[in-house]
């Protein structure tokens, strides 16, 4: 199958980026970090070896366009509008539920900075993305 940047993912291909996504150690490497590159080629290999050819661009691609429309459905949920909803949200909010939240924190100069507590440092990821 072929499976270029416009190819649109099937629903065997999420599933698959999901299963590999909930595992305890990529949660950990996912959350809070911003070069995370080798972690997406490592995601990219795993999901090879369950027959799905994609590369590590388009896996960070369809990780964040899950997540933004994750939290958008969450947020309209949680505001009252129960009629907001999406394809695999229920597996999103196992993996997602425990990510803590980044909590803004005022600075001296009065300009706010998020903070929150890294769990996990790994050298895999890239810092050269």
């Amino acid at each position: 199958m072929e499976s270029g940047a416009g190819k649109h993912w099937t629903e065997e291909e999420v599933k698959a980026l999901l299963s590999v996504w909930s595992e305890k150690n990529i949660r950990k490497q996912l959350h809070g970090t911003l070069r995370n590159k080798g972690i997406f080629i490592y995601i990219a290999k795993r999901l090879q070896e369950l027959g799905v050819c994609r590369d590590w661009k388009q896996c960070r691609a369809k990780y964040k366009n899950l997540k933004y429309e994750y939290r958008t459905v969450k947020y309209a949920h949680n505001s009252g509008d129960v009629t907001k909803t999406m394809k695999f949200f229920r597996d999103l909010d196992a993996i997602l539920r425990y990510e803590p939240v980044t909590q803004l924190a005022a600075e001296e100069n009065g300009r706010c900075s998020a903070t929150e507590t890294q769990l996990n440092t790994s050298p895999t990821t890239d810092s050269t993305q």
